[in-house]
């Protein structure tokens, strides 16, 4: 009789363990991200906003502010965890195109960190700045690796074995999307819906 293949059992300790490998081997693509990112950061906080991008971000955080209106505790971290899961996700996989659109999502969005910021120290002070820390603390990591998986996603059209190269990459940023970015972002929407519910 043929002996049947025992099926491999799902292994947290192994998966991560992989999750951590593969994140050492992509972190030029995770830090060039981060540069990047924080670049336009400093450049959203000391450059001033032209007037038609201005009223643009201006509408924007109206908008945010308007659909957060009246909701519950419960209600604001669904809604953050939500976006935030739904935001990194395509970021991630996005890159599938060359890496572009994690490189136009960084710049769009540590852009809009830095004006957030200095509007936010223009109106109350530097110390309104440790409203956005304990949040960015798990966010922005969460952030930083699905923008660099995303880069390094689109590079596969140029390794030798296109085929292999994008299963190999596809997998792993999928696992560490499940594994480490989502834990991430639920630790950061918690806080930052307590925050938002607490101080408003």
């Amino acid at each position: 009789m043929k002996k049947r293949k025992q099926k491999k059992r799902f292994d947290i300790r192994e998966e991560y363990k992989k999750c951590w490998k593969y994140l050492g081997e992509s972190k030029l693509f995770i830090f060039a991200m981060t540069f990047f990112f924080i670049f336009f950061t400093i450049i959203g906080f000391f450059i001033e906003t032209p007037k038609p991008i201005y009223d643009q971000l201006v509408e924007l955080i109206k908008q945010i502010l308007k659909e957060t209106q009246g909701m519950s505790q419960m209600e604001l971290i669904s809604y953050i965890l939500f976006n935030n899961i739904k935001s990194t996700f395509f970021v991630l996989f996005g890159g599938i195109i060359l890496g572009i659109f994690p490189v136009f999502n960084a710049l769009a969005n540590g852009y809009l960190l830095g004006f957030v910021s200095s509007a936010s120290v223009s109106a109350d002070g530097i110390l309104s700045l440790w409203k956005l820390m304990p949040h960015g603390v798990f966010e922005l990591p969460a952030v930083f690796i699905s923008l660099g998986l995303g880069l390094r996603l689109g590079t596969f059209i140029f390794q030798k074995n296109k085929l292999d190269s994008f299963r190999n990459y596809l997998i792993n940023s999928l696992r560490v999307f499940l594994l480490v970015v989502i834990p991430l972002l639920i630790i950061a929407g918690i806080i930052e819906g307590n925050l938002i519910y607490f101080l408003r």
